[in-house]
């Protein structure tokens, strides 16, 4: 009878024991804890994802955005010159520092800060402004032609005169710090309205660049007021001195 007791004990030990092993071997092939790389590998299963690449097709249909630098979407003009200076009278000490401190308070506005004489809100003639950009893209012979568009509006100002306002648009593309196009445009609108404001869009259907080899081509339009000015030729008009004749 201790024989069939320690046995059947050992039986249950042993149903005991399989039990849990049935159960560690399907958690095992659930989280792969118990793997011990005798499992093989499902020849159905998609092979991982690999880094994307950049097709032919998407570069052909690529066109960089046009973006606007800070400070280039607006462009005043301003009236030049000044009236007369009247003739000073000798004033004593005191009337004189009084005028000095309302000549002062003249040139201040109204935040308290000194206005620059070139750029005084009071004298301005229009104030031009870009609203809108836009472009379109080609590619063929390894080369890619852009057109980008303009649109704003030209608003008159406090000394406002009819005529032709010019506005200096600059159209640019870069590759990181490369410029691959730079052209400055002194584009003419004519403003004749002084209470509405006059609409402009202009176009640069001259852009071409390398064909890009990835999408990291930035594309800029703004105003440039920094760029210097055309100079003429100053040889032209002056005349030579002849050689006196000799006999």
């Amino acid at each position: 009878m201790a024989f069939y007791s320690v046995n059947r004990r050992f039986v249950a030990g042993l149903a005991l024991t399989g039990f849990m092993l049935a159960v560690a071997g399907c958690q095992s092939s659930d989280n792969g804890i118990l793997d011990f790389g005798f499992s093989k590998k499902d020849p159905t299963a998609p092979p991982p994802p690999q880094d994307p690449k950049i097709l032919a097709s998407q570069l052909r249909a690529y066109c960089p955005k046009v973006t606007l630098r800070d400070g280039t979407a607006y462009f005043n003009t301003y009236a030049k010159g000044a009236t007369a200076k009247p003739k000073k009278k000798k004033l004593d000490p005191a009337a004189e520092a009084e005028a000095q401190a309302t000549a002062a308070a003249a040139q201040t506005g109204p935040n308290g800060q000194p206005i620059d004489p070139d750029h005084d809100p009071s004298k301005i003639i229009y104030q031009a402004a870009i609203t809108d950009v836009t472009r379109d893209c080609t590619h063929a012979n390894g080369q890619m032609s852009m057109k980008i568009a303009v649109a704003g509006k030209v608003v008159p100002g406090p000394m406002f005169a009819p005529g032709t306002v010019t506005m200096p648009i600059r159209i640019a593309v870069q590759h990181g710090d490369e410029v691959l196009y730079s052209q400055l445009h002194p584009y003419q609108v004519q403003v004749t309205d002084p209470s509405a404001a006059t609409q402009f869009v202009f176009v640069d259907n001259n852009v071409l660049v390398p064909e890009p080899t990835a999408r990291d081509y930035q594309a800029y339009a703004g105003y440039d007021e920094n760029a210097p000015a055309a100079t003429g030729d100053k040889s032209k008009g002056k005349r030579k001195k002849r050689a006196p004749a000799t006999n």
